[in-house]
Order: C-alpha cells, then structure tokens, then sequence
C-alpha cells in the first residue's frame, strides 16, 4: 500500500469512527490493517509486514484466522440457508443445540442461541433474577462481560459503566479469587454470583480449583446461581474443551461466543441446567429473551468449528502448545526482572504482567517492530495478553517465544532512561495516565516513522 493511500485509509477512519481511537492505537503501534488472514497470523497491509496474531481478537480466532474448513461451511450454507426468522426452529439450529448440549459440561442442556456476548449475558442475569425472584447480581472487580445493559452493569471496572449510570441496580462486586469476599457478600437477595473462570480484560487472572469449587458450594448453600462466562475461554483455549473442566465444576448457567463464530461468522450461546427452579420458570416464560442471534448461516458456520476443534484435538494442542510458550515466558521473566513482573493463565491464554503500566503501549511497538501484534489489557495496561491461534505448531510458538525474547531485550536497552521518571511519584502517575501515554508514545511513533522514511529514502 502507498503512503497516500493509508493515510486516507486513516483519515477516514478518523472521520467516521473516532479520531481518538486512532492516536491511541498508533501510540501502541496497534494500528494494522489485517489483509492475508491465514493460519496464526496476517500481513498488515500498511507496511506488508507478515504478523504473528498474539491477541485473536480476544479469542474469536481458536480455530485459527480463515480457516479452511469453516469457510467452506459458510460457502455452502450460502446455498441453501439464509439468516433465518428469529425465533423459529431450523434443522442447523436444532442440531447446534444438541451439539452444544453434548459437549457442554454435566448437565448443561437446555440451549439458547443469542446475538454477541453481551446479549447472552443479558440473558443469563434475565434468567437467573427471573428463576430465583430475587434481585443481586454478585460481580468481580476488572471482570469485562459486554457493553449490552445488563452486561454493562456488572463490568467491574468503573471507567465503563460511568458514562451510562444509573444502570441495573443491585450489583455487587468483590475482589476476583476472594471466596471470603463473596460468601461476606452473598444474601438471600442474590440471584446469582457471575465471574469469568479466567479473567481476560483484567489481565489474565486465573480462577483456582478451591476458588470455583468454593463459588459452586456456596451457591448451592444459599440458593443463588452460578454463571460462568466462558465467552473467552470456552473451545479449547485453556488447554480443556470449558476452562470450568479444570476444576470439574458444572455451573447453572454458561455464556458462549466469539470463537463460536470461527471468525467469521459472530454466533454466541447460553446454556443452563434443566433443574429447578430454572425449569419450571422457563416453562411458564419461554420467550423470556428475544434475540437476532442463533441465524441459520452462523449455526452451520459453528458446527464446522465444533467438529475442527474436537477432531483435530485443539484442546489439546493448546495445552501442549500453552506449556511450551509458558515455559519460555517463565524464562524471560527470570532473566528480566526489572521488566516482567509476573506471568500466569492457563492453555494459550497467557499473560504477561510488567512492572509498570506505561510499559503495555512501549512493548506493544516492540513487539510490532518484530511482527507480532499483542494488545495490552484494556483493565490492566501493564499485562499483555497472548492468545494466539489454537492451530499454532511447536515452530511457530518457539518464533513468538523469540519475538517477544527480542522485544523484552529492546526494552531493556532503553529502560535506564524510564526507570529515573518511574522512581518519582508525579512522574509515574503521569506516564500510566492514558492520555499522556497516547501523546507521549504518539509522538515517539512519529519520531521513528520520521526515522525509517529517511532511512529508506537513502540510495
């Protein structure tokens, strides 16, 4: 791509989107334009530079980006489905439902196929105050669950529920991994404790087997309900089919979406217990959440993932994969402790957490600079996440391992020049602010572009 040609590409994201997200994503060199979409990664059509694909959008991506086989399901439904009547019964839905139901954990077998993620959370906490009759929604502290109303609601992090307040009343939030904090919390007005196995946007966060188990066992002590949302973690990415199979806990209701689509098709999906008082309440209620979700191109689509990731053993694959990755992370972190602080997750869902925030947006150009593209935690900027592709082979994760080797090493070179600001209290605050950090780094980027444009135009 010419230099003029992205640069309207971006003015006219700029125009028509929002002009801020453009200088914060150029601030952490997350200004790509994914073009070649293949296997683990992309080439970014800005500089033609293949990329290693560390985020996946968050996980939409486990069965890895244009994947062969589900394209061609998508391709062969175009024949003979179309989206479908909302609300009606098909044969690609019926046989999504039961597939579901099959390979869910325990007794997760009623099915309702939803928009997005958000949506199924709204469906979940309309569920779970409907069945119980009461009112609280038990919550963690950074946990994400969607920018939909109720969803919104029981976000922990303050910074994205403020703008639209006053949202659904009775939420409360504890901190994550805190089973004393809950059971302080819970009363016979909690409908439900909803929490993410592994927190994702709070900077991967994992849920131990004492913690989920404590959860289940208090929930069935006061009568409220278990919901995990296994939006990010379900299909293979902790290295088990549902992240909640670590711990052998069956929740009363689960969330499902992204990789549910294979990238290319959204689907999502919440799944409950036919047990009381879910049963019956959902008798006398059947259309308790309306949904565009669940159309007939986006169920096909969703069986092609569940049938790649359940023959080709992606699970697996993650697990055996995850540990590789994590062990040379460990590493990096033993050799560099001034940078890498600490590193945790489960499967490829991985993180690594540094020392300080402003080193998120500084390590994300580093490791833009050696084609990869990881994006820090929108909860926790000083944690970036690693999630690549479930299809990655033991060679590509050892090149990601090096990449980002490489990248700790660059940031090494420059940290004797950060670590005097960091050691004062006005200074530090001012680079983990935001803004000053998309300044800051913005103007930095503009340096090194300046940089490389003299550097090419030298005979």
């Amino acid at each position: 791509m010419r230099k003029s040609e992205e640069r309207a590409v971006v003015e006219r994201f700029a125009r028509h989107l929002n002009s801020g997200q453009v200088a914060y994503l150029k601030a952490g060199h997350l200004d790509v334009l994914e073009t070649e979409r293949r296997g683990i990664g992309f080439v970014d059509g800005f500089s033609g530079r293949p990329m290693i694909d560390a985020f996946s959008s968050a996980g939409c991506f486990n069965v890895g980006r244009g994947n062969p086989r589900v394209r061609a399901a998508l391709r062969e439904a175009l024949v003979t489905w179309d989206t479908g009547t909302p609300g009606l019964d098909s044969a690609p839905r019926r046989e999504l439902r039961k597939r579901l139901a099959e390979i869910a954990p325990g007794d997760l077998e009623k099915v309702l196929l939803c928009a997005g993620g958000g949506d199924a959370v709204d469906a979940a906490i309309k569920l779970a105050r409907g069945a119980t009759g009461r009112i609280e929604i038990l919550s963690t502290i950074k946990a994400y669950h969607g920018h939909t109303g109720f969803a919104l609601s029981v976000n922990g992090k303050p910074h994205y529920r403020d703008y639209c307040e006053p949202l659904m009343p009775g939420v409360r939030f504890v901190p994550f991994g805190d089973l004393d904090a809950a059971r302080g919390q819970v009363s016979e007005n909690t409908a439900a404790i909803l929490i993410e196995p592994v927190q994702g946007e709070a900077g991967i966060f994992v849920g131990d087997d004492s913690y989920l188990r404590g959860l289940r066992e208090l929930c069935d002590e006061t009568g409220a309900l278990l919901i995990l949302d296994e939006i990010q973690t379900g299909f293979g990415r902790t290295g088990k089919l549902f992240a909640s199979e670590h711990s052998g806990v069956v929740p009363d209701l689960m969330t499902l979406a992204k990789s549910l689509g294979g990238g290319v098709y959204p689907n999502a999906a919440l799944l409950w217990r036919d047990v009381e008082p879910l049963a019956s309440w959902v008798r006398a209620n059947p259309d308790f959440h309306r949904t565009t979700g669940g159309s007939e191109l986006a169920c096909v689509t969703s069986l092609a993932v569940i049938d790649e990731i359940v023959e080709r053993g992606l699970s697996e694959n993650a697990a055996v994969r995850g540990a590789e990755l994590r062990s040379a992370l460990d590493e990096i972190r033993l050799k560099n402790p001034r940078i890498v602080k600490e590193v945790r997750g489960l499967g490829l869902m991985l993180g690594i957490e540094y020392i300080h925030e402003f080193l998120g947006p500084l390590m994300s150009d580093a490791l833009a600079q050696r084609g990869v593209f990881a994006a820090y935690s929108g909860n926790a900027p000083q944690v970036m996440r690693f999630m690549i592709p479930l299809t990655a082979t033991a060679e590509e994760v050892a090149g990601l391992a090096d990449a980002i080797r490489g990248a700790v090493e660059d940031m090494g070179r420059i940290l004797p020049l950060a670590l005097p600001a960091a050691r004062i209290p006005v200074l530090l605050r001012l680079l983990n602010n935001e803004r000053v950090q998309t300044r800051l780094f913005g103007g930095l980027r503009r340096l090194e572009d300046a940089f490389s444009r003299i550097i090419r135009s030298r005979p």
